[in-house]
């Protein structure tokens, strides 16, 4: 891609963000700053939420399920460009665990999701406490599944656990891939712990 082009894909991109940030309400967006506080990456937080379609999320709910459906998206990115690299023939065993991984990860957070979405009974009550631990345990099994595909490719660049044939380039950028989608979901977990107290 030329220099020219790629600096009005950038530009471009900054715009769509700020038209998006602009959007919100006041009060959504500082909504959203506060509540982004309790996690691990408050800035990535607040930018892939404030983006996040309409209606802006205004209960902890909300923000955690827009948090959910943001991970999900980041993961089944990452996983379809994981794929493109195996499809292609690259990266030996560490790349088709990373998939592997990554698709379980895209399973479990699409659970969550439809947990959280779903009827999850009157806030205190034991069903509530029930379905709430049930997204909590999917978004964990989601992070871990990130975080060993992550750990795979470590061993790989040590030239161990079959990772023959990853290069330091693909596995760079599987890297960068997966380490967004750990932040994403590390935040909506956060997120997702706030909402038991405020329902």
């Amino acid at each position: 891609m030329s220099r020219p082009l790629l600096a009005a894909a950038a530009l471009l991109l900054a715009f769509a963000f700020a038209v998006a940030a602009a959007s919100a309400s006041p009060a959504a967006s500082d909504f959203i700053r506060k509540s982004c506080r309790a996690t691990q990456y408050p800035a990535l937080c607040v930018q892939s939420l404030a983006s996040y379609g309409s209606p802006a999320p205004h209960s902890p709910r909300d923000l955690a399920r827009a948090a959910l459906s943001v991970s999900v998206d980041r993961a089944r990115s990452a996983s379809a460009y994981v794929g493109h690299l195996r499809i292609g023939g690259g990266g030996g065993g560490a790349v088709r665990d990373c998939l592997e991984n990554m698709a379980d990860s895209v399973g479990h957070l699409r659970d969550a999701a439809a947990e959280l979405g779903g009827n999850m009974g009157r806030a205190g009550s034991a069903g509530f406490r029930w379905h709430l631990s049930n997204v909590q345990t999917w978004c964990s099994a989601a992070l871990t599944d990130e975080n060993t595909c992550l750990d795979g490719l470590a061993v790989s660049r040590r030239g161990g656990g079959g990772g023959a044939g990853v290069d330091a380039a693909t596995r760079s950028a599987i890297r960068g891939k997966v380490v967004e989608v750990a932040q994403v979901t590390s935040n909506a977990l956060a997120l997702v712990n706030r909402v038991a107290p405020n329902y």
